[in-house]
């Protein structure tokens, strides 16, 4: 057996140990042996799949193939488990990495990143949140009249609800991070909260029963999403069984 073949094959070559034993007709790890007995370094399992996919000789797992919804859950479960356990000291570094990307970008790269938040934030007020969407799409196909964005419920008064539900006499409203971290300045968190503070006033006043949910975060993984979802469909089921008292007609929601 040429063992000066089978080095170049595996160095040089980029073949695999799996291909090389089948050209010899052995097996792979006698393979392995013989390029450890040489001292030649042996790929890992990531190198050597990097390798493959580079030369053409492995797909890349997911490519081309739209995951299920099953898959994507017990996919965002698990990231959602990875930080609920995450030590401060992991946390922090996190953060300080974040920092340290930020920080490393270029003024034009910082602006054009800036940018594209406002957009997204105008566009979120045009037409409503990621949530917001998930849950119009998600409680209608359950079976509830939606109105989203819905003006003049409450004469006289300027505002816009989220989303409005005429057969229960219900309302959703989604707070996104700027209706209780001061993301805009402390002037404008405060007179976000008096508007807050006096819509949900003016709802109470009409009898209406008024879901507020807690987004805390930009981004909202899909498992939060579903539990949310589940919460606010027991709550309205609730309404449907018993019209709640004046005093349990204010909810909230924390995500």
């Amino acid at each position: 057996m040429n063992e000066q073949k089978i080095i170049n094959l595996y160095t040089k070559k980029n073949q695999s140990m799996a291909q090389i034993a089948e050209m010899f007709e052995t097996y792979p790890n006698k393979i392995r042996r013989i390029l450890q007995k040489h001292g030649v370094k042996i790929l890992n399992k990531s190198e050597a799949q990097k390798n493959a996919l580079k030369n053409g000789r492995a797909n890349i797992p997911t490519k081309g193939k739209q995951r299920t919804k099953e898959e994507r859950l017990k996919i965002s479960s698990g990231v959602q488990k990875h930080w609920e356990n995450m030590t401060e000291e992991e946390y922090e570094k996190h953060v300080q990495g974040a920092r340290q990307r930020w920080h490393n970008l270029s003024d034009s790269e910082k602006s054009a990143m800036t940018t594209l938040a406002i957009q997204a934030i105008q566009k979120a007020g045009k037409e409503g949140s990621k949530l917001e969407k998930f849950l119009r799409k998600e409680l209608s196909s359950n079976g509830y009249v939606v109105e989203v964005h819905k003006k003049n419920l409450i004469p006289n008064e300027n505002l816009e609800i989220d989303m409005y539900f005429p057969e229960l006499g219900a309302i959703i409203e989604i707070d996104g991070p700027s209706h209780f971290l001061p993301i805009w300045g402390e002037e404008k968190l405060q007179k976000q909260i008096k508007a807050d503070q006096n819509k949900t006033g003016l709802i109470l006043s009409k009898g209406l029963v008024i879901i507020r949910v807690k987004n805390l975060s930009d981004s909202i993984s899909l498992n939060a999403q579903e539990n949310l979802k589940n919460r606010i469909i027991d709550i309205l089921r609730g309404i449907e069984n018993k019209f709640p008292s004046k005093s349990k007609r204010y909810l909230e929601i924390e995500v």
